[in-house]
């Protein structure tokens, strides 16, 4: 009795959770993009595109876009990070590797460890989707 009741407390937790749920298809080229930023160890003229919010654990999805020539300083999350890079050629440095990488390429990050993005100077802009374990800290490290 008692496992069928927790089952039954377990789905119509699930169905409530995914109720709240919408469905969402999206072109790259709607993307409501945030304005330029940047400085301060993150890559000047960045622009952000964020998707949704985790309710449960607070990551968020976003599209990240990076000038040519721009650098994100070596740094670190607590949270672990997953990433597809959706357009560019950019090189990610995960602890001590170099990492050169293509449309399509997957990215793990796991929290703690430490890591720097650089899209050369010529080339074009980069544009990675990001999906975060839980809420967004930056812990910049000097090289």
């Amino acid at each position: 009795m008692k496992s069928t009741l927790l089952t039954l407390c377990l789905l119509a937790c699930s169905a409530s959770i995914a109720a709240d749920v919408e469905p969402v298809a999206i072109d790259l080229d709607e993307l409501e993009w945030g304005p330029p930023g940047g400085g301060n160890g993150f890559p000047v003229g960045v622009r952000t595109a964020t998707q949704g919010v985790d309710p449960v654990s607070g990551g968020r999805t976003y599209y990240a876009m990076f000038p040519a020539g721009s650098h994100f300083d070596l740094h670190w999350h607590t949270h672990d990070e997953y990433v597809v890079v959706v357009s560019g050629s950019p090189t990610i440095r995960l602890g001590d590797q170099d990492h050169d990488l293509a449309v399509g390429s997957y990215v793990v990050i796991p929290g703690g460890l430490r890591h720097s993005w650089t899209v050369q100077e010529g080339s074009d802009e980069a544009v990675i989707l990001v999906r975060r374990a839980g809420p967004a800290d930056f812990h910049f490290v000097d090289d």
